[in-house]
């Protein structure tokens, strides 16, 4: 009888390796092509005077035409000097530096896309660096499939010590269910950091973005698409699409930066999206449960251990898979410590979600 609890993780092995079956069908994009297409980059920035700069010379070194894109600052009443250096910035003549006609992060990116004029919009944040070939990238494989919306690869900036290497691998999970489901027709997840939409999908979808949250600009825009029959959203494979952004710099601002994803769950009304996040969650639950109980029962401590097993088989399939595409295999020698700890962070999470404030 004890042993039958532990059934309830095989819905979560069956999911997880169904999208690992995707993650081996991706192909690398490669094109010889060269677009045309009027490309629309929008930040949105709110006190980003360290980080814009960075961003800015990033896209200024773009191998893309300067007449075929354009970039549009969009400052959410900072309080610093984001606005200045956006409007005063001289390594492109294709920049526009605009004021939020409201306030938030989601009203920012409508000022802007509704300045726009680009057939494509790639959004972006101040914190991320690209590679010179990313916008080119991009709007070559829009050229090909004619894609309504491209979810586009991101990764984390290293940083050294464990904090960092669990930061790095848990995106890297997250990465690799972001394209194995998008792979397989059932995108769950995408990064406002690198993402790519026509303006006609955003105008039609803006109204769904739940704006009485102050997240979820991406996901919302997502989910709301995928209700549209035919819809294509399609994830790109490609290093030159790669964007890099800052890793949480503290334990607190990462539980932060959780917390707002975790207060999105309670309006998805994507089923495939939901089903994912309660058999994830049963999960979690079960191996820390069983782990608390078999240090009071040691005859517990072996449903435990095969719950962690059979945990641990899709996980580590998957972070092997996109550590590998990523070039950082070498965090799969924190695989194990970081399998141990995570039931115990999805707690601290949760808890911070429900017993505390942000100043």
């Amino acid at each position: 009888m004890q042993w039958i609890p532990a059934i309830l993780i095989l819905p979560y092995v069956f999911l997880l390796l169904i999208i690992f079956r995707s993650l081996l069908q991706i192909k690398t994009f490669k094109t010889s092509t060269e677009p045309l297409t009027f490309i629309s980059v929008v930040v949105a920035c709110h006190n980003e005077q360290k980080n814009l700069p960075v961003l800015l010379n990033s896209i200024a070194s773009q191998n893309y035409p300067k007449d075929l894109f354009e970039v549009i600052i969009v400052d959410d009443n900072s309080s610093d000097k984001t606005m200045e250096i956006a409007a005063e910035f001289i390594g492109m003549d294709n920049i526009l530096a605009i004021s939020n006609k409201g306030k938030g992060k989601k009203q920012a990116l409508r000022t802007g896309i509704t300045a726009s004029k680009g057939k494509l919009i790639i959004t972006t944040d101040a914190d991320c660096t690209m590679e010179k070939n990313w916008i080119g990238t991009i709007a070559a494989y829009y050229e090909i499939t004619k894609a309504d919306m491209i979810i586009c690869p991101v990764r984390i900036a290293s940083v050294t010590g464990f904090f960092g290497r669990f930061q790095e691998l848990e995106f890297l999970s997250l990465q690799g269910i972001t394209a194995g489901s998008a792979y397989s027709g059932k995108a769950t997840m995408c990064n406002g950091a690198n993402l790519a939409f026509t303006r006609e999908v955003y105008l039609n979808h803006s109204d769904n973005l739940h704006d009485e949250i102050n997240t979820g600009d991406d996901i919302f825009l997502l989910h709301s698409l995928k209700k549209v029959n035919g819809s294509k959203i399609f994830w790109l494979e490609s290093s030159d699409a790669l964007v890099t952004t800052e890793s949480s710099s503290t334990f607190r601002s990462f539980l932060k930066q959780r917390r707002r994803w975790i207060s999105k769950g309670k309006v998805y009304r994507d089923q495939y999206t939901i089903i994912l996040g309660i058999v994830t969650f049963a999960a979690i639950f079960l191996q820390l449960s069983y782990f608390i109980a078999g240090l009071i029962y040691p005859v517990l401590t072996g449903v435990f251990l095969s719950i962690l097993i059979l945990k641990s088989v899709p996980d580590f399939l998957i972070l092997q898979n996109t550590s590998g595409r990523y070039n950082k295999r070498y965090l799969m020698r924190w695989f194990l410590p970081a399998q141990l700890i995570y039931p115990f962070y999805i707690l601290s999470v949760v808890l911070y979600s429900l017993t505390l404030r942000d100043k």
